[in-house]
């Protein structure tokens, strides 16, 4: 996993590639973005829980802090630390 926590600070949007359904759970930076790879499947919210839960620990802020801005149904997501 990838130390993300100097984008720890309020108001900061973090962009990330999701791919559902992976062998393992883990947070990688590929290419200059941020790639975040979940076991679980795109189902009722399931894999953003799962992404916002990796993403929380990689940044180190609790889960709480990160709000879904956009991407909901999309591979493509924007969280913002509140």
């Amino acid at each position: 996993m990838i130390d993300l926590s100097h984008m720890s600070e309020t108001g900061t949007e973090i962009a990330v590639r999701v791919t559902p359904k992976a062998s393992r759970n883990r947070v990688v930076m590929q290419d200059g973005d941020i790639r975040v790879y979940v076991t679980v499947v795109p189902e009722n919210g399931k894999a953003n829980a799962a992404v916002q839960k990796l993403l929380a620990k990689a940044v180190g802020v609790a889960k709480s802090r990160l709000t879904l801005m956009r991407g909901e149904t999309s591979r493509d997501k924007v969280f913002r630390v509140i």
